[in-house]
C-alpha cells in the first residue's frame, strides 16, 4: 500500500473544501490558458505549508503548479474567507462527535523570526530585539485551537487576550445555540491582570490566571500544557517556524490552515 504524502488533499478533506471555494466562470471571447485544478493547487500550498519551501523553488514536476500561482489562490481564497469557513465547519464536526470540551480553555503566545518584516512584527523581546511576531492560540480542553492571532513581537500576552477570546467562532454541531464561550480559562503568569480577570468574568468565562510572585506548583499547568502542545502541532508545519511573508495576511491564511488542519487529524482519527 502507497502511503499518501502528507501534503497531498485527502478525499475527505477535499469533499469539505471544494463546497468553500468560489466560483470562478472563465471568459468565453477570451479564455487565456485553462485554470489549473484546484485541488492539486492546494496540493502545492500545503507543501509550501509543510516543508517551509519558498514559493519560487516550488518543484513543477509535482504538478502542483508554479509558486506564483499557488500565492495567488493561498492569497484569494483568504480574501474569500475559505480558510476561517473550513476551520469553522472542521470546529463543528468535531463537537457534533463530542469531541470538543467547552468546559476549560487555554491560552498562550509564541515568539517566531520574521525575516522580512512587514506589518505585524516588532523587536523581539526574546530574541535579542531582533524583528519577529508572536503567534496567539486559545484552546479547548484537549488542545484543539479554537482561534488563532498574529502580533508583533513586541506586543505583551496580555493585550491579546480578550481579542482570542473574540475571535473564537460561533461552533455550531449541536441542537440549540451555537457555543462560543468556554466555562473556565486557564493561562500563566503572562496574563496576570485583575482587569483582564474583571473583563472574562463580564462575558461568563471564570478565569484561572497564575498571579505573579507566587510559587510554581498551583496546579493550574495540568490544564494549561494543552496551548503549549497546539504550538508544538502548528509549528511542526515549517512554514509557521520562521514567518518569511512580509504581507500579514499571507501567513495569517497559513496560520489558520495549520489550525484546521489540526481539527482534521483530530476529526479523522474519530472515524477509525
Amino acid at each position: 500500500m502507497v502511503q499518501r504524502r502528507p501534503w497531498e488533499v485527502e478525499d475527505g478533506l477535499w469533499e469539505r473544501i471544494a463546497g468553500l471555494l468560489p466560483v470562478i466562470e472563465r471568459r468565453v471571447r477570451y479564455p487565456g490558458r485553462k485554470r489549473l485544478d484546484d485541488r492539486r493547487v492546494l496540493s502545492g500550498i500545503l507543501f509550501v505549508l509543510y516543508t517551509g519551501i519558498p514559493w519560487e523553488f516550488l518543484p513543477q514536476e509535482l504538478g502542483y503548479g508554479s509558486g506564483s500561482t499557488c500565492w495567488r489562490r493561498l492569497r484569494d481564497w483568504h480574501q474569500a474567507g475559505v480558510w476561517q469557513a473550513l476551520h469553522e465547519l472542521l470546529l463543528a464536526e468535531l463537537r457534533a462527535a463530542g469531541l470538543l470540551d467547552f468546559s476549560r480553555a487555554a491560552v498562550d503566545g509564541s515568539h517566531l523570526r520574521a525575516m522580512k518584516g512587514g506589518a505585524k512584527t516588532g523587536p523581539s523581546p526574546v530574541d535579542r530585539g531582533k524583528t519577529g511576531s508572536k503567534h496567539h492560540v486559545i484552546t479547548e480542553a484537549h488542545g484543539i485551537p479554537l482561534a488563532a492571532t498574529l502580533t508583533g513581537g513586541n506586543r505583551h500576552d496580555v493585550t491579546q487576550l480578550m481579542p482570542l477570546v473574540h475571535a473564537i467562532p460561533a461552533v455550531k454541531g449541536k441542537r440549540g445555540r451555537p457555543r462560543k464561550r468556554p466555562d473556565a480559562l486557564f493561562a500563566d503568569r503572562a496574563y496576570d491582570s485583575d482587569t483582564y480577570r474583571r473583563e472574562l468574568r463580564e462575558v461568563g468565562i471564570r478565569p484561572l490566571i497564575a498571579r505573579r510572585g507566587t510559587q510554581h506548583g498551583s496546579g493550574l499547568g495540568i490544564h494549561r500544557w494543552v496551548a503549549e502542545a497546539a504550538f508544538a502541532l502548528l509549528h511542526w508545519f515549517r512554514r509557521l517556524r520562521i514567518r518569511w511573508e512580509i504581507r500579514e495576511d499571507l501567513h495569517e491564511a497559513f496560520l489558520i490552515l495549520g489550525c484546521s488542519i489540526i481539527c482534521w487529524r483530530r476529526l479523522k482519527t474519530s472515524f477509525c
